[in-house]
């Protein structure tokens, strides 16, 4: 038995779940398996064809299934209609009436459902304090701005209580300031609700912020899910790496038994190997706030790994320097480096780049092979 059922049984199950559209050859969902805990924020996260929107579509039941089974609280709900999943869900255009107010728009659900006018006015009355906009509710739609009718959507969401929310992009319209400030309304009603929340993303530190969890998709297939630390921290796939943040990925040969990475004539300290990368074709993965970078060599310590390399553009992002590196086997490299500290060369001069080894990440030197598909157990 699972020892995660009883857990599961209060949650949402993705049970080996495809989709095949028709006149295609290729699922855009490929025998998709994920436990997503009670009250959990889990992002699907991934590029645009990864399977990420198609996934959420089959789980809101707006799209079919091909294969496997969707469960939601222990209950097979694959083939219910959508209005009979008991699930909110909010796109990236807001869909509001125009012509009603925003109360009447928050207050429709409630109506569909026959709820007694009182009990309509009470919860329309919470749901806009929870958002923050009880001031607003004689407004039309067309007098709020972008941010204000991306609330009014979230209201119209949650305020029958839903067993989960769904979110398809659904700050992808927002500028970057409007974006961040709707990143931490979410976050908050998350926490202040205690209900499930599915949220579908492309941008990267949109899910590492918001997240309790994190699947990675690509090509129909979910390469990795962890916690947003462990991903970034400890990518398993080189998709992983290179997807989710900045990185530099030094390639060579693992050799298991020295612990090391043979890499272009350098020998790089791999202390934590995974036993099937031994003998294959391996990337140290380094995140660019991990790279030291030093003029004199004596200030490399002597358990880190380290290169020289040479410095091909500095940029100014306002918190630190991004330093743009080439290594002498032509690898592109990107290093931080904290504002206010001298910086240790120019464009066009040498450094010695070094970094920890145990923060780095070591993963086959192959782009195109997810793993194959398992039941990922909530909270994992």
């Amino acid at each position: 038995m699972n020892p995660n059922s009883q857990e599961a049984a209060r949650g949402i199950r993705i049970k080996g779940v495809s989709k095949l559209y028709t006149g295609t050859s290729h699922p855009a969902v490929d025998e998709v398996s994920l436990d997503i805990a009670d009250g959990e924020f889990m992002t699907f996260l991934g590029p645009s064809g990864s399977g990420k929107t198609t996934m959420l579509s089959m789980l809101a039941g707006f799209v079919s299934v091909s294969a496997g089974s969707i469960e939601i609280d222990g209950r097979d709900v694959s083939r219910l209609k959508p209005h009979k999943r008991d699930l909110g869900v909010v796109f990236q255009q807001y869909a509001l009436f125009p012509h009603l107010s925003v109360t009447k728009n928050v207050a429709f659900p409630l109506q569909q459902r026959k709820t007694p006018k009182a009990e309509i006015a009470r919860r329309v009355a919470e749901t806009l304090d929870l958002v923050h906009l009880g001031d607003y509710a004689d407004r039309l739609p067309g007098q709020l701005s972008g941010g204000q009718q991306q609330r009014v959507a979230l209201a119209r969401a949650v305020v029958y209580e839903p067993r989960a929310l769904l979110m398809d992009e659904p700050l992808g319209a927002l500028d970057k300031r409007l974006r961040d400030q709707l990143q931490r309304e979410i976050a908050r009603m998350h926490r202040e609700l205690g209900m499930t929340f599915i949220f579908v993303t492309h941008d990267q530190h949109e899910a590492l912020t918001l997240s309790d969890r994190i699947a990675v998709f690509n090509e129909g297939r979910i390469e990795q899910v962890g916690k947003p630390a462990d991903l970034y921290e400890r990518p398993e796939t080189l998709f992983v790496a290179e997807f989710l943040g900045e990185s530099t990925g030094f390639r060579g040969t693992v050799d298991k038994a020295a612990g090391i990475l043979r890499c272009g004539g350098h020998e790089l300290r791999a202390p934590r190997l995974d036993p099937e990368l031994d003998r294959c074709a391996g990337v140290a993965v380094v995140r660019p706030e991990r790279l030291k970078l030093h003029v004199d060599d004596t200030e490399v310590h002597a358990e880190h790994n380290h290169i020289g390399a040479t410095v091909t553009e500095i940029v100014y992002v306002g918190d630190r320097h991004q330093v743009g590196l080439r290594f002498a086997d032509g690898t592109k490299g990107l290093a931080s480096h904290p504002v206010g500290s001298p910086l240790p060369a120019m464009p066009g001069e040498g450094v010695t780049v070094s970094w920890d080894p145990r923060h780095q990440a070591i993963v086959r030197d192959h782009a195109g092979g997810p793993a194959a598909p398992a039941a990922v157990p909530a909270g994992a």
